[in-house]
């Protein structure tokens, strides 16, 4: 069958994204969840208490501490508190932490080291997968079940003052509250005053039981210049004497009362990295303090011991245990011990007892194998040494011999609930690894398929021959039984869930029939490349070929973007690599341009006038040429033209034009600091606000421009009118999406959106056209200009970049479907202005080259295959690496949404081009 190439790379690239959409699900594992809880504990244990005997072992225990206070310090790195800052800035902490009643542990973050999630394992106990950074941006409400529902159920009344994030995770779930916002990180005082103004009030209150208040400052002036600045001292000073004051109103509050204790906590959501950001894996961003502070504790002495390294987690099922609150039935954390060492051993091995059921429970709902696992067959164990003891005890026995065996179903409660929980967490950072070869699978034989058909699609006539009576071939069958039994042996004998083995047979069936088609596609066509090298070389042109130093530098740039994806420091900071390959290809023009003025003859310039040229005329011999020169051949870009198109004032704009769009990059690149490294520096941008109705009004003008568009290009498509009709609806769509993107840009983003305007109208008329590039190496400036455009935004490879306010510009409540259409619009307005530019372009140039349109759309759907089937494997093979959840994966996500967005760009492409390509044909 044959298939214009637009076609063919329109198909190529959606069952691309097929097989990206395959390893994403399997690269993000989903979280360990619980089924509903069905009671308000976790369940009985295996062995009752003898008959005749009372328990209430399996009941809400009864609250360790009358009211608790959680202070959480942004950013607050373990030895801000436990190191020589916090002898210097915080003596009343260290006096606590050294000889006060305490209990102090370094809790240990997962990636990523971002506030939301960390905020998530500090209230539910589970640990946040990498993907519920993404799905939180749809849904703040977090409806996992959690500490804070907990509270509000059992009826304590909770209190909350500052960071939002709380508000919006939480809805409904305060008494009281007061969010504090900052959009700007130069704020790291009254951050911290909007919180610590209602401390002396609230403190003398009694109408409250959980309080819980979350400081912003010391992160603030982490981001404007780093751990070691001046400004941490004093407000680490400013944390202690909140510390103090708090302290010392609990101690106040329990003198003369006969009630439990109360509970102050002081902790950090992350920590902070030696320049000063989060989100990654080193050891300054994942340890953070936690100090446990109550007159129920031993006074500490004797021995300084190093604080105890525990998870983050555990912070959820000990405040559980203290507050007697059902533990969160998605938590993978343990109770520590010493919190309750107050308690009777009696009354810890029933903690501990609820502890290791609701593990256990969640480990038997998410693994199919429970029994097996090791922390299951102890826990079992132990709760048979515990029915033991619990019968001695209540038959009052007193002797060594039960104090002996408490102490040992303590420690082996202890290890099995060790092992469960590391079971459990486990399971969390498991990779789906047959769906991610799968996907690999399809992404690399679509790759190799457009590598080898690159000459057949880029040459005159852009068509290509798909041989489907290999459909029919006795390889075809054989590859798809090999590849059947294949899934049966992996998905009878995994272990552990697979995403590709849960679906249904049928798609099962149909994926595996699409990778053996493919492979019998790639075979044919290496077998026409390699067997059968003549039926490649019927092209003169192609066979008659060389490289120019254009195509060198192209090539060259391609490579060395792909190549430098396997470095962390290299993705933190890609817009680097962009910014110099743009400045490198605006000198290149430089050169093409001076060459073509100066150093070419009178004979061989061609600078177009401002009349239009005979198309009829146009459709002679070297006017339509071979784009196979991207790669293949690389046709001279200086044509000949008359020497009076050369003078006046159209031949130095195009002279200036190379130094003008490399003079608007520049002063771009200082309008956003992006990256990781400079991303703190002060630019250029700042802040405005805009009202609702008026990008209400916006909208409908957008509405409209693009429905004239739209309906230009079906009366192109549908009456077969002139091409000039659907070249006036594609730019009328184009100018709709400048204005939408006009609107949904921050205000001082604005100069981006002119600068983009400016430099594809002077590139157009002075450099493309009058050089007559061809269709693929115009397609590949567009490309180069629209990641750089990406950049120029503030964009980076960080989740933190996107811009979630955008989907919020005229909507006065959330609405999901427009809310996620306009972030995405917002986030890729850059390489999307420019593939809609490039298709306005090519729909211009089709009298000159009529498979213009068909040689951009391979050329993009290849530039964009190229990395991202690289990168899927340099992620697999780097799927351990320290930075791979802080770094590699937030790349991987946007690679993913670049795919889906450039399978509808191309399919818009070919949408277009078919009407003109029937007319050629005919």
């Amino acid at each position: 069958m044959r298939l214009r190439s637009g076609v063919f790379a329109s198909a190529c690239l959606l069952v691309q994204a097929l097989g990206v959409g395959l390893f994403l699900r399997g690269f993000f594992p989903v979280p360990v969840r619980s089924l509903p809880r069905s009671g308000a504990l976790a369940g009985p244990p295996a062995e009752p208490p003898p008959t005749g005997f009372s328990s209430n072992w399996t009941k809400v225990p009864s609250p360790v501490f009358k009211k608790t206070v959680i202070v959480l310090i942004d950013a607050l790195r373990d030895d801000f508190v436990f190191g020589s800052k916090g002898k210097r800035f915080m003596p009343y902490t260290t006096q606590l932490v050294e000889r006060g009643t305490s209990h102090s542990f370094v809790a240990e973050a997962n990636a990523p080291t971002v506030t939301m999630p960390r905020i998530k394992a500090l209230t539910t106990g589970s640990i946040p997968g990498f993907i519920d950074v993404i799905m939180n941006l749809n849904s703040p409400a977090l409806l996992e079940d959690n500490l804070i529902q907990q509270a509000k159920a059992a009826g304590k009344r909770i209190i909350f003052y500052g960071d939002d994030t709380w508000v919006r995770l939480f809805p409904k779930q305060f008494v009281e509250y007061d969010g504090t916002t900052s959009f700007f990180v130069s704020d790291y005082t009254e951050v911290d005053d909007n919180v610590t103004r209602h401390l002396d009030n609230v403190m003398k209150r009694e109408d409250w039981d959980l309080l819980i208040l979350h400081y912003l400052g010391l992160d603030h002036i982490g981001h404007l210049s780093g751990p070691h600045s001046p400004l941490i001292g004093p407000k680490l000073s400013e944390m202690d004497n909140i510390i103090k004051k708090i302290h010392t109103s609990l101690l106040s509050k329990e003198e003369g009362e006969v009630a439990s204790p109360h509970l102050l906590v002081v902790c950090g959501d992350h920590g902070m990295s030696e320049t000063g950001s989060h989100g990654g894996s080193s050891e300054g961003e994942v340890r953070t303090p936690l100090l446990f502070v109550s007159s129920a504790f031993d006074r500490a002495g004797g021995l300084l011991k190093p604080p105890e390294l525990v998870q983050q987690t555990d912070l959820a099922v000990t405040l559980a245990i203290g507050l007697g609150l059902p533990i969160s039935r998605n938590s993978v954390g343990q109770l520590l011990l010493p919190v309750v060492q107050q308690k009777t051993v009696r009354e810890q091995l029933r903690y501990l007892h609820l502890n290791g059921f609701q593990l256990s429970r969640l480990l038997q709902e998410n693994m199919a194998t429970y029994e097996k696992d090791p922390g299951f067959q102890q826990f079992k164990m132990v709760e048979k040494s515990h029915g033991s003891w619990l019968k001695l005890y209540l038959e009052g026995n007193t002797s060594e011999v039960l104090r002996n065996l408490g102490k040992k179903v303590l420690r082996q409660y202890l290890e099995a609930i060790r092992v469960l929980s590391s079971s459990l967490s486990k399971q969390v950072a498991q990779y789906d690894t047959y769906s991610m070869i799968v996907g690999t699978v399809i992404i690399l034989e679509v790759l190799v398929l457009l590598l080898l058909s690159t000459a057949k699609a880029l040459s005159s006539r852009a068509e290509l021959e798909v041989p489907l009576s290999l459909l029919c071939s006795l390889l075809f069958y054989l590859t798809c039984l090999m590849l059947c039994t294949v899934h049966v042996v992996v998905c009878t004998s995994a272990e552990s869930s697979c995403y590709f083995c849960s679906i249904s047979w049928l798609t099962a069936t149909g994926v595996i029939v699409l990778i053996s088609g493919l492979l019998c596609v790639v075979l044919s066509a290496l077998e026409n490349v390699f067997v059968n090298p003549k039926l490649m070389t019927k092209n003169p042109a192609a066979a008659t070929s060389s490289w120019s130093e254009f195509d060198v530098l192209i090539l060259a740039g391609t490579i060395g973007h792909v190549s430098s994806l396997g470095a962390s420091s290299f993705i933190e900071e890609e817009h680097q690599t962009w910014y110099f390959l743009v400045s490198t290809l605006c000198l290149a023009l430089c050169q093409e341009t001076c060459r073509h003025c100066f150093l070419a003859k009178d004979c061989d310039l061609q600078l177009p006038s401002s009349s239009k040229a005979d198309p009829e005329n146009v459709k002679g011999a070297h006017h339509h040429r071979d784009d196979a020169g991207f790669l293949q051949d690389a046709p001279k870009t200086g044509k000949a033209a008359n020497s009076e198109s050369t003078r006046g004032s159209e031949k130095w704009m195009v002279l200036a034009t190379p130094w003008v769009v490399l003079i608007c990059c520049r002063l771009l690149r200082s309008l956003n600091q992006t990256g990781v490294q400079w991303a703190h520096k002060p630019d250029f941008g700042h802040w405005l606000t805009r009202g609702i109705i008026e990008a209400r009004f916006v909208y409908v003008f957008v509405l409209g421009i693009v429905f004239t568009g739209t309906k230009d290009l079906l009366k192109s498509q549908v009456l077969s009118t002139d091409a000039k009709t659907k070249f006036i609806g594609l730019w009328e769509i184009y100018s709709g999406l400048v204005l939408l993107a006009a609107l949904l840009l921050r205000p001082h983003n604005l100069p981006v959106l002119v600068f983009c305007l400016l430099i594809q109208a002077m590139m157009t008329k002075y450099v493309w056209k009058p050089l007559e590039f061809d269709a693929a190496q115009v397609t590949i400036m567009h490309y180069w200009f629209g990641q750089a455009f990406f950049f120029f935004q503030g964009n980076s490879n960080s989740i933190a970049s996107v811009d979630v306010s955008a989907g919020f510009v005229g909507l006065d409540n959330y609405v999901e479907i427009p809310a996620i259409f306009l972030t995405g619009f917002a986030t890729y307005s850059g390489p999307l202005l420019w593939a809609i530019h490039l298709l306005c372009y090519l729909s211009s140039e089709v009298s000159r080259n009529p498979s213009a349109m068909g040689h951009g759309c391979f050329c993009y759907a290849l530039l964009r295959s190229i990395p991202v089937a690289v990168y899927i494997i340099l992620v697999t093979g780097l799927r351990y690496h320290l930075f791979i959840w802080s770094v590699f994966s937030p790349k991987l996500l946007y690679e993913g949404v670049h795919v889906f967005i450039t399978a509808a760009v191309c399919t818009f492409f070919t949408a277009m081009d078919h009407n003109h390509l029937r007319k050629v044909q005919d």
